[in-house]
């Protein structure tokens, strides 16, 4: 049997969270937040939205049901370490392809098992989200790279993760361009059903996506800073009118940019898979799938109504324009993971593709 290697996990503040070490052999840093999620565990390790993080789970056990590539939300793990109560070093699932701890070491990302993530969840709820620096090494080198950390606010962190060229996915009879702000496999699964998916780097200018004549336009998610998303908030407001338009979680946050609202960095974000969030319209509450620390400014986007509401906190999870085919969702209906209540948004944008622009 081989011996634990001692891994920590250090945050900038100076608080230490002892453990075992596994997954890669090395250190990583990058802005510490915790998932409640009670499965999916795969799916948010590899969830783009999570560049430049550090995961930490909530839920005791993680690992237990192994990996399988029929889970990646994209081709490897996305975030820069992973910190858990209890790893499951035995998966036992008729689907595990590997285990956790394989996945990770194959990925280069570290992990660190046996934390008090309890201690550390409730840390991070008082502190706010905070740099930190996990892996197997002495407690000073772990601070000092935590320390060295910057900050998500004014980062590009889209340009790391967005594709590098153009592709196409799905068999729907439509034609759709998704904007890949870090796309997930599991939307573009959903709108596949609905269309031929054209998906484009982040950077593709509104003229070459109109020049595709679509009958409709994604933004997707992403992680980080919304407003730090070189040009994304022009190009979007050139495509405004002129073709339909659905946002999911950046691509909301971008999508209030492009109508003159503004955005703001939560304390410790919103993640997990049991937000529960009001449908205006119906009052009716749907349980919601959420990963995002930016939240759009309250009564700062003129031209569109509040369509979603957050219960826990009244963050905006929802918006539709008033005078152009758009709207967003803050939170993720395509559900990976999560529960499913919010996957009729889907057809929303197909019935909005339906009248046109």
């Amino acid at each position: 049997m081989t011996r634990p290697r001692p891994g920590r996990l250090v945050l900038a503040d100076g608080e230490v969270f002892e453990g075992e070490a596994f997954g890669a052999d090395t250190i990583a840093s990058g802005e510490v937040v915790f998932n409640t999620v009670l499965t999916g565990y795969q799916e948010v390790i590899t969830d783009p939205s999570y560049a430049g993080q550090i995961v930490a789970f909530t839920a005791t056990h993680i690992g237990n049901y192994g990996v399988t590539a029929l889970d990646g939300e994209s081709a490897r793990p996305q975030c820069r370490a992973v910190v858990v109560r209890d790893l499951a070093r035995r998966p036992s699932n008729w689907r595990a392809e590997g285990d956790l701890d394989d996945l990770l070491r194959a990925a280069g990302v570290p992990g660190v098992s046996g934390v008090d993530t309890r201690r550390l969840t409730r840390h991070l709820r008082r502190r706010g989200a905070i740099a930190g620096a996990a892996g197997p090494a002495d407690e000073a080198t772990l601070l000092d790279a935590a320390r060295a950390e910057p900050a998500t606010e004014g980062i590009d962190l889209v340009a790391g993760v967005t594709c590098a060229a153009p592709y196409t996915t799905g068999t729907g009879p439509r034609r759709v361009v998704a904007y890949d702000y870090g796309v997930k496999a599991t939307m573009l699964r959903h709108l596949g059903r609905l269309a031929t998916v054209e998906v484009v780097p982040a950077s593709t200018p509104a003229g070459e996506v109109l020049a595709r004549r679509p009958d409709g336009v994604f933004l997707s998610n992403g992680p980080g800073d919304p407003a730090a998303v070189t040009g994304a908030r022009d190009t979007i407001a050139s495509l405004l009118g002129r073709v339909p338009v659905f946002g999911i979680c950046l691509g909301h946050q971008l999508l209030a940019a492009a109508l003159g609202g503004t955005t703001y960095k939560l304390d410790f974000g919103h993640h997990g898979g049991n937000h529960p969030v009001k449908r205006v319209a119906t009052d009716a509450v749907e349980i919601t799938s959420q990963n995002h620390s930016y939240a759009v400014a309250e009564g700062s986007v003129e031209g569109a109504d509040v369509t979603h509401v957050n219960l826990n906190d009244g963050v905006i999870e929802g918006l539709s324009c008033r005078d152009v085919p758009a709207f967003s969702v803050q939170y993720h209906p395509e559900a990976g993971p999560g529960p499913h209540d919010a996957r009729y948004l889907f057809a929303e944008f197909e019935a909005l593709m339906e009248r046109g622009a």
